[in-house]
């Protein structure tokens, strides 16, 4: 199999928070805050997470008086005493931070301290771990507005000298992933007190063990998006436990959008809800699914059993300004089914062209429905079963479907990948069907009839396969098969530019 690859983006820096991320000092601060609080007739629950943990020392005091009547001043200034005695007895490391910092140091990545807490803190803190590890160190005195604002981020990014999208932030709490990621940085929050969920451009980890400058490096490549297309075959029923199948194979497969056809109703609601995603169902047999959310449905929602739907993915997780992209989900008719006229009935090329006039007008209605819905610029991706091989793949016929789609600006992922289809057929027809169901033994005519197609805008593939897994049975025999399909599925890995 052929790889394509892109360059990666360069690691600039790692920009840590302090509080929590390097030092166990959140939970000193939590105790300081307890503390003073307990004096006030205040006692903390849970509920009072957000008012402490990531903030300033102002900020909190500010909150504290308002619920307790005190002076917000005053309340500071014994704030600041309470944390500044722990921190001076408590400071332990987190684990896996001394050595991540080595390692970055080692391999020449620079490093920044971004932290909510003020500078006779921060310099205590970085007196205990080594003021070297860092070229640069940002606090609550150095910007107007600190955590959650992005000021803090962007003053670091600025005294380096480096991009913020270049850059992972570490951070521990939601205050401190809310201000990297405003300032256009990549996440990797370890929470420490309080849970952080996973979204899209953050990755969530149980603790800096866990982290190489590899890993961070990978966080800021060029974003990946995977797109498979997948016949079902009536739905998956022909396996015994095909839901639990298909489940597995895009779990296996790392999946980010699939194309479904033959969903049979409610396949593509209920693979979405199994895996908790996101899924557009149109008519009876038409589905996509999608880890990211989907912000539109394309198309006509009471589409036939043949016909194609659409949906607009948000590939950033929802936040305004996020790209997206459109997938669309085809199935053409299955007759005639040009392979068989070809190889069984001798139809010359002139012929299987004529008789693709049905399909083809199916298609180009669908082109026509793309052409109408698509953004300005935006990526488009139509995946499917085409029930009919490529123009690109019969050196002798022009079939007419998939040049239809080459002509309006749609190019084979697979093909872009596998140049050669001698040597990669790309076969999708079929894994289970090795003879002709007719009785007469003859070879089922093997071909590529699904696809995954895209416009270019914003997209380069770098990747494309088919998948099928475990060894099929032929059918009959079909039932304890591992896979679920009579097709092999198609995906494409693309960067998003």
């Amino acid at each position: 199999m052929t790889h394509r690859t892109t360059p990666h983006s360069t690691l600039q820096a790692v920009l840590f928070d302090m509080d929590g991320t390097l030092v166990d000092t959140e939970r000193l601060w939590w105790e300081a805050v307890e503390q003073v609080a307990d004096g006030l007739g205040r006692r903390l629950t849970g509920a009072d997470q957000p008012e402490v943990l990531g903030r300033p020392v102002e900020y909190t005091a500010g909150w504290l008086g308002g619920v307790t009547g005190a002076g917000a001043e005053e309340i500071a200034a014994e704030l600041h005493r309470e944390f500044a005695d722990r921190v001076r007895t408590g400071i332990v490391p987190r684990p896996g931070a001394l050595r991540l910092l080595g390692e970055l140091a080692r391999e020449g990545v620079p490093t920044a301290l971004v932290t909510a807490s003020p500078r006779a803190v921060a310099d205590t803190v970085l007196a205990a771990l080594g003021a070297g590890h860092f070229a640069v160190s940002v606090t609550a005195d150095d910007t107007e507005d600190t955590k959650p604002a992005p000021d803090p981020y962007l003053a670091a990014c600025r005294a380096l000298g480096v991009e913020p999208a270049a850059c992972v932030a570490v951070e521990d709490t939601e205050t401190g992933v809310t201000s990297a990621e405003a300032a256009g940085c990549a996440v990797l929050a370890v929470p420490s007190l309080a849970p952080i969920a996973p979204a899209a451009g953050r990755t969530v980890l149980a603790s800096l063990e866990e982290v190489t400058p590899a890993r961070l490096r990978a966080m800021i490549a060029p974003r990946e998006l995977r797109v498979m297309s997948w016949n079902l075959w009536y739905g998956g029923t022909k396996v015994d436990d095909h839901r639990e199948k298909q489940l597995k194979v895009i779990a296996e497969t790392g999946a980010d959008v699939v194309g479904l056809q033959e969903t049979y109703g409610n396949s593509a609601r209920e693979l979405a809800e199994a895996l908790g995603w996101h899924h557009h169902r149109a008519g009876e047999n038409l589905g996509v699914i999608s880890r990211y959310p989907i912000t539109a449905r394309l198309g006509d929602p009471d589409v036939g059993f043949y016909g194609g739907t659409g949906a607009r993915i948000r590939v950033d997780g929802g936040q305004e300004g996020g790209q997206e992209v459109d997938v669309w989900s085809v199935h053409l008719d299955y007759t005639p089914y040009g392979p068989y006229e070809a190889r069984f009935d001798g139809v010359p090329a002139a012929g299987l062209v004529a008789h693709e006039a049905g399909r083809l007008e199916q298609m180009r209605s669908i082109l026509r429905q793309i052409a109408e819905s698509a953004t300005d610029a935006g990526p488009v991706v139509l995946v499917g079963d085409f029930n009919v091989p490529s123009h690109l793949d019969w050196p002798d016929v022009a079939w007419p479907v998939t040049k239809a789609a080459e002509d309006a600006g749609l190019r084979d992922s697979y093909r872009e990948v596998h140049p050669d289809a001698v040597r990669d057929p790309g076969h999708t027809w079929s894994p289970v069907h090795s003879v002709h169901e007719d009785g007469s033994g003859r070879p089922e005519p093997q071909d590529r009839i699904d696809f995954v197609l895209h416009n270019g805008r914003g997209l380069q593939v770098i990747d494309s396969r088919t998948v099928v897994t475990g060894t099929p049975r032929p059918w009959p025999d079909v039932a304890g098969n591992d896979w679920p399909s009579d097709h092999a599925a198609v995906i494409t890995t693309f960067t998003l530019r």
